[in-house]
Formats: structure tokens, C-alpha cells, sequence
């Protein structure tokens, strides 16, 4: 069957490598304490909420040059930050004062692909199809491992295994230890978008149309619901419901169990896509879309709760702390906005476009800009 695809992927054919191995993962920072960020969307289920509350009123703390676009989003795990950047270097700055730590070179540029922290492993995709296990103390590697494609989707940590899609139109699972590969699963497109796990499956959205779940355990699919529309922003779950908005400008809300659409959102007045990445928080999907607004919706309902205008559009996710959202935009600014309301509290001009979405933890807020600077707020 011909794969349909909704982005121009790289060509390049690459074999599997597998070296070193890692320690057996284990979670970064303590369950539930806000201490740390440690994959992209915050998660494995990828709600965007941290909780850690910054200070009502940011202050910036330090700002790094990174040399080249930042549209990785960074993740906070013991003290330190990592990102990635389109100098394909992996950078892991001092959380405290942002100086570096390390940086390892992947031999290719990183784009969206975030780093996943577990135990004592940082993991990457890069612009060659290759998924990097670094050192979290000093950045030496540990394996690599090769997809047929550009890798944009970030990793994701379950257990023992790393999840990361591929342009190849598979979703690979690797084990975290050595890099070697327990199972992969074809869709109909690239797999651009992070996977979401909850229960022992993994969700995810992409270029085919299709919303599925495939066991983490066989890598067989267990649920598919047809979305009718490719997408490249990550599920959201939340018990037997998921969420995600499309390049059909709409966002969508699933009904695992039934496997159902359940509602579907369009702004009424503007119709443009939704590339941003949903988090879920006080019964709101609150996501940023290209019609250059943050907006927020009833999670049973679909019905528009608020909404709030930046000076472009919005690809960065939303991150929510201390009921209080986090968003970059294009327009170069840093909002925050009152969860409940949508009324803005602060905002902070970078000068230059925030594709990265923000990383919450330990009171800080820390996100990238097209520029190449690197800023932590707290």
C-alpha cells in the first residue's frame, strides 16, 4: 500500500548498530515531585503538567547560546537541562546557572526530537534516523541505534524500552539498556509524533490518518481508530480518552474503549491547523494552533471554555504549573496565562520565534528559541 505522507521526509538508507550498554533505567527525579521534566510533554501519558509551581512573576535566570536554532524541547532531570539543537550537538547545561555541563555531537542536526531522561541514560533522535543513548554524568555514548529516516519524534521511556517514531513509517522499540531492537511497528506514513504510554500501550497519531494503540509488551495493534486527517502533534491520554489537534484544523477527542471519535473542535471563525501539542489540566485541552491562539476546551465536551491571542502562530505545547499555562509563539514572547480564565499574567520577549515547547521543574521554566538562545526562568 502506498504510505501518504504530510512532510517531505529525508532519504537515506541506514542499518541497525547496537554498542555498550546502559544501566537498566530507572525514573528521573521523584514520582510526582516536580523536580523533574524528564521527556518531552513532561510524561509518558504527555498531560504537560508539572507540578511545580515557578514564581507568579519570572525572572530571568540565565540564557545559553546554542549556536543554531533550539526547536528541541528541553528536559530537566537532577539539576541539569538538556536540548538538543540544529548543530546536533545534545547539550546538558547546570540547571542552577547554565553552564554547560557536556555536549555530544551526533553527527546530525536535531530538530523537534527532545531528550528522554532515565536513571542514567539521556536518549535522542537525530536528522540521520539515528536514536542516541548518552551518559547523563558526561555525555559519552553509550549505543546508537539507526532508523531508515529522520528522526523528529522524541523518545519515550517505559520500563526497560525506548519508544521513538521514525520518517520510515515505523515506531521502534528499543531496549534502553543496549539499543537493540524488541520489536517495530509499520504505519502508513512517517511517524513524526512523540508516543504516549498508559497501561502497557503505546498511542500514537501521525501521517496515515490513524489514531492506534499497540501493546508495549508484543508491539501488536490493539486499537485503531481512523482520524481522517494527519496529524503532527502527540496524544494526549487520560484513562480511556486521548486528544490531539490536525493539518484538518480541527482538534479531536478519542473514546478509547468504544474506539470512537467522541467530539470534534473548529475554530468557527478561523481555520487553520493545530500543530501544538495539548496538555490536559482541570478538565481543559488547552493547546496552541497556526490561527495564532492559545485555546482552551472542555475536555467532556469539546466546547470552547477560552481563548487567547498571541502575534503569530502557535506551534510551541503549553505546559501548565501552579494554575498557570506556559506557551511559547512565533511572535518571539513567552506568555503566561491564567488556566482557568485565559487571561494573560506575564509575558517575555525573546526577540526570535519559540518552536520549543517549555520545560517545567523545580521552579523553573526553561524553553529554546529559533535563534539559538537558550533561556531558564524562575
Amino acid at each position: 500500500m502506498k504510505r501518504r505522507t504530510c512532510v517531505v521526509a529525508l532519504a537515506a538508507a541506514l542499518s541497525t548498530v547496537a554498542s555498550a550498554q546502559a544501566p537498566a533505567p530507572r525514573a528521573a527525579g521523584s514520582p510526582g515531585d516536580g523536580s523533574s521534566w524528564a521527556q518531552f510533554r513532561g510524561n509518558p501519558r504527555l498531560t504537560g503538567v508539572s507540578t511545580s509551581a515557578p514564581p507568579a512573576q519570572l525572572k530571568l535566570l540565565w540564557k545559553y547560546e546554542a549556536g543554531d536554532s533550539v526547536d528541541s524541547s528541553p528536559a530537566i532531570a537532577d539539576g541539569a537541562v538538556y536540548f538538543g539543537s540544529l548543530t546536533g550537538d545534545l547539550t546538558s547545561l547546570d540547571l542552577s546557572t547554565g553552564k554547560v555541563r557536556w555536549k555530544y555531537a551526533t553527527g546530525g542536526s536535531i530538530g523537534e526530537s527532545s531528550p528522554a531522561v532515565a536513571g542514567a541514560a539521556v536518549y535522542i533522535g537525530d536528522g540521520n534516523g539515528v536514536v542516541h543513548a548518552v551518559r547523563a554524568a558526561d555525555g559519552q555514548k553509550i549505543w546508537t541505534f539507526k532508523t531508515q529516516q529522520e528522526v523528529k519524534s522524541s523518545p519515550v521511556v517505559a520500563g526497560t524500552t525506548v519508544l521513538a517514531g521514525s520518517y520510515d513509517g515505523f515506531l521502534y522499540a528499543l531496549d534502553a539498556a543496549t539499543g537493540k531492537l524488541k520489536w517495530k511497528f509499520e504505519t502508513l506514513g512517517p511517524v513524526h509524533a512523540t508516543p504516549a504510554v498508559q497501561s502497557g500501550i503505546v498511542f500514537i497519531a501521525g501521517c496515515d490518518e490513524s489514531f492506534r494503540g499497540v501493546s508495549l509488551e508484543t508491539g501488536k495493534e490493539v486499537v485503531e481508530i481512523v482520524a481522517g486527517a494527519n496529524t503532527g502533534a502527540s496524544p494526549v491520554v487520560d484513562g480511556d480518552r486521548a486528544y490531539f489537534g490536525t493539518f484538518n484544523n480541527e482538534v479531536l477527542a478519542f473514546d478509547i474503549k468504544a474506539k470512537k471519535i467522541l467530539w470534534r473542535y473548529e475554530n468557527p471563525d478561523r481555520q487553520f491547523p493545530f500543530y501544538s501539542s495539548a496538555a490536559l489540566f482541570g478538565g481543559k485541552v488547552i493547546v496552541g494552533s497556526r490561527d495564532k491562539l492559545v485555546h482552551a476546551l472542555d475536555a467532556a465536551t469539546g466546547k470552547a471554555a477560552w481563548t487567547f491571542a498571541t502575534r503569530a502562530r502557535v506551534d510551541s505545547s503549553p505546559a501548565v504549573a501552579g494554575g498557570r499555562v506556559y506557551v511559547g509563539s512565533n511572535d518571539g514572547r513567552l506568555y503566561v496565562l491564567d488556566a482557568a480564565t485565559g487571561q494573560k499574567q506575564w509575558e517575555f520577549e525573546a526577540g526570535s520565534a519559540l518552536v520549543s515547547s517549555p520545560a517545567v521543574a523545580a521552579g523553573k521554566v526553561v524553553i529554546g528559541s529559533a535563534d539559538g538562545v537558550v533561556y531558564c526562568f524562575g
